[in-house]
């Protein structure tokens, strides 16, 4: 009688090549935002994408992809809180871009030739200035690409010159990130579990407890989805699992 066995080293090559394919995807995309964010004297970029459709309640701007660190989370919350509203209704109604001011004195992001082209938010809530360019690409989706920092002085010419940079880089990043899942990679009942209460806003520590886990395992069940669905942070994971139907 013969035995075949699984062919584990050709599988391992398959997965680290995805792997590295990933990384590949997801730096050139980094690259590009720091060209673009060096370019205005930015300090930080970030990508949000509108999820949920219908009714506004259901409606929210998640942040897919950032250069913020270890402070990812909290820094997209806030931004998200202090603006978020706003920056909903802007992007149904029109694709100027916002600014605004940060709350210290010279934290100050200025348009002077194109001012009567751009919308200004109220000023000093958060503890840097932006501006934030809206892309609306249709059924592929719709958000902002965000830069932040002290000063931000922009020329007309630069902000037209971002803002078609914008709408490409979103558009690279969807064609990457809508890419479906092989069925080996599919997510399993706890993955998506973790992912849905991640989603709703618990900690790992009320995961953890609700779900009678270790923080050490509901970690590494999001860990685990976060590279199943090709993303580079628990917040991009989340905003995916929502596009692809894993989670509301």
């Amino acid at each position: 009688m013969t035995f075949f066995l699984p062919n584990t080293r050709a599988a391992d090559d398959g997965k680290a090549g995805r792997l590295q394919a990933r990384a590949s995807r997801a730096a050139t995309l980094v690259a590009r935002l720091q060209g673009m964010q060096k370019q205005i004297n930015a300090k930080n970029f970030a990508v949000l994408r509108l999820n949920g459709n219908g009714l506004p309640a259901s409606r929210k701007l998640t942040c897919v992809l950032d250069n913020w660190g270890v402070a990812a989370e909290a820094m997209a919350h806030e931004l998200v809180a202090a603006y978020g509203d706003e920056l909903l209704q802007h992007l149904d109604a029109s694709l100027l871009p916002v600014l605004w001011n940060g709350m210290g004195e010279h934290q100050t992001a200025e348009a002077p030739d194109f001012g009567r082209f751009t919308r200004r938010l109220e000023a000093r809530l958060l503890p840097y200035s932006g501006i934030a360019l809206p892309v609306r690409l249709g059924a592929q989706g719709n958000g902002y690409v965000v830069f932040t920092g002290s000063y931000i002085d922009l020329t007309s010419e630069v902000i037209i010159d971002l803002h078609g940079r914008s709408c490409q880089v979103m558009t690279d990043l969807l064609a990457a990130d809508e890419r479906r899942m092989l069925p080996a990679e599919s997510l399993s009942d706890r993955e998506i579990g973790c992912l849905q209460m991640a989603g709703d806003g618990y900690i790992s520590e009320e995961i953890a407890e609700k779900m009678g886990l270790s923080v050490h395992t509901v970690n590494a069940y999001l860990g685990a989805a976060t590279t199943k669905l090709d993303s580079v942070n628990r917040i991009q994971a989340i905003a995916k699992a929502i596009r692809l139907g894993y989670i509301s």
